[in-house]
């Protein structure tokens, strides 16, 4: 027993220092998932919640996603032919996102993409993202960058311009940061008119200044995998 609860404690302490550390200054409280619950069945994804996947598309419906142990674990199938996706509907100018998260080998990385598929002139929505990953983090704007459908169909076609190829190196920026592997840290991402901010167990570890940021709405958020990650306690704030 007394093993038992010096494994239990230290986990309830994290998760409830995760569920206060940002709560102050980020708005309005408008979706969480602490996972808590059990799955119907362990064939096919079934992440509840309002939480959808693209599994049945792009991994002919092979299971990615699978809740255990209070907490969503996110792998991609081997005969996916894209990166896994696990979406939630949302909707802010302004907003946070906040969660828990582990990487349990070097090479695997989480990303946050926001989206708005109301918006055309981009490839399937994309707006802008951030991927974490165990060496550094990155931010790129989508929205003026790389899904941008003329410059889409121009980097598939391989005809940019270098004034294209210049315009790109100015869409994203890279940031340092090592991570164990696992490992749970806090992440929240922030995102304030034109800038999205990163910060790491409450230590900023990037910042980046781009006008796809401030896209009028964010209507939904993906987390993108391409290997292997699991996430916990997700938050989304409205602050406008």
């Amino acid at each position: 027993m007394d093993g038992a609860m010096k494994t239990i404690l230290p986990v309830f302490g994290f998760a409830l220092l995760s569920s206060f550390l940002f709560a102050d200054e980020e708005g309005e409280l408008i979706f969480e998932d602490d996972f808590e619950r059990a799955e119907s069945q362990e064939e096919t994804d079934e992440p509840g919640n309002g939480w959808g996947t693209n599994s049945k598309g792009r991994a002919k419906g092979n299971k990615q996603v699978d809740l255990r142990d209070g907490a969503m674990y996110i792998y991609i199938h081997e005969e996916a032919d894209h990166g896994v996706s696990v979406t939630q509907p949302m909707a802010f100018t302004d907003g946070s996102i906040g969660l828990r998260f582990m990487l349990e080998d070097g090479k695997d990385a989480l990303g946050l993409n926001f989206a708005d598929l109301e918006y055309k002139a981009v490839h399937a929505g994309h707006l802008f993202m951030t991927k974490i990953g165990t060496k550094d983090i990155q931010i790129q704007d989508l929205k003026t960058g790389n899904m941008d459908l003329k410059m889409r169909e121009a980097r598939q076609a391989k005809t940019l311009t270098k004034e294209q190829k210049a315009l790109l190196e100015t869409k994203g920026a890279r940031f340092p940061n090592l991570l164990e592997t696992g490992k749970w840290y806090d992440l929240l991402v922030r995102v304030r008119g034109d800038v999205l901010t990163v910060m790491i167990d409450g230590e900023e570890v990037g910042s980046f200044q781009s006008e796809g940021i401030a896209h009028p709405t964010k209507r939904l958020l993906r987390l993108a995998v391409n290997r292997d990650a699991v996430v916990d306690d997700v938050k989304i704030w409205r602050s406008k």
